[in-house]
């Protein structure tokens, strides 16, 4: 049966001389693989169309649990800007290990579109950091560590809070409070925002660079204690933004 599905390549494997297997992520399977055939050659029209980030729309053969095979591809946007740029390709690399690892653990719709607004919001040069760090607040709930943005974690009040434990992942009121670091309640504020807004409707982006590195920072260790991933490309994105 031929589709029309929306995605996005996240990976491609070569398959003999000519041919490879591209793994596109979709809103409706998940990742899927899919074989290319003679696409590595130089006279192919799916040579450029088939590259790791192509974003658009594959027209396919497609198999369920079984390796489809690719007609040809619509490319939707060529992410010119991403492309051009080696620390916001860094970051599109970054998100895109992410997403994949988040879509074996959960299949649910909105990763996609998660993913994929975060991609267009980096191409159209918003801040790359805070959109990424957006991305991975979202995600904790698919890898089964969320973080409690709206109430204290002992009591469950959402009046009165001071800080947040990074120990229990949640915040914490002034009656539940002990010896807890404080953390600044306006960079609280901004994780709760960074949980709740919708990625589509960002059209501007105005935040101290303060702030947004000390929320970088946070999440960074909140990913390495609770959630088990260690991917390379966040090791070499740290050395580009560092």
């Amino acid at each position: 049966m031929i589709s029309k599905v929306e995605g996005f390549i996240v990976s491609e494997t070569p398959y003999g001389d000519s041919s490879k297997i591209i793994h596109v992520l979709t809103k409706e399977h998940g990742v899927i693989g899919i074989m290319a055939k003679g696409s590595k050659s130089l006279k192919s029209k799916n040579r450029a169309t088939t590259l790791k980030f192509t974003y658009g729309i594959f027209n396919i053969y497609y198999k369920e649990n079984k390796l489809s095979t690719l007609i040809d591809v619509e490319v939707i946007d060529e992410l010119a800007n991403i492309k051009n740029d080696i620390t916001l390709i860094s970051y599109l690399n970054y998100l895109t290990e992410l997403t994949t690892q988040v879509a074996k653990q959960s299949i649910d719709e909105d990763i996609y579109d998660i993913f994929i607004n975060a991609v267009l919001l980096i191409n159209k040069n918003l801040n790359p950091m805070v959109i990424t760090n957006i991305v991975e607040i979202k995600y904790l709930k698919y890898l089964g560590v969320f973080l409690n943005l709206d109430n204290c974690y002992k009591c469950g009040s959402n009046k009165d809070i001071v800080t947040i434990s990074f120990n229990y992942g949640g915040l914490i009121c002034k009656e539940c409070y002990h010896d807890e670091e404080i953390v600044d309640l306006k960079m609280i504020k901004i994780l709760r925002n960074y949980l709740y807004i919708d990625l589509a409707k960002i059209s501007k982006i105005d935040l101290d660079e303060t702030i947004v590195k000390k929320i970088n920072l946070f999440i960074d260790l909140y990913y390495e204690q609770y959630t088990g991933l260690y991917l390379q490309s966040k090791k070499f994105l740290k050395t580009i933004i560092d």
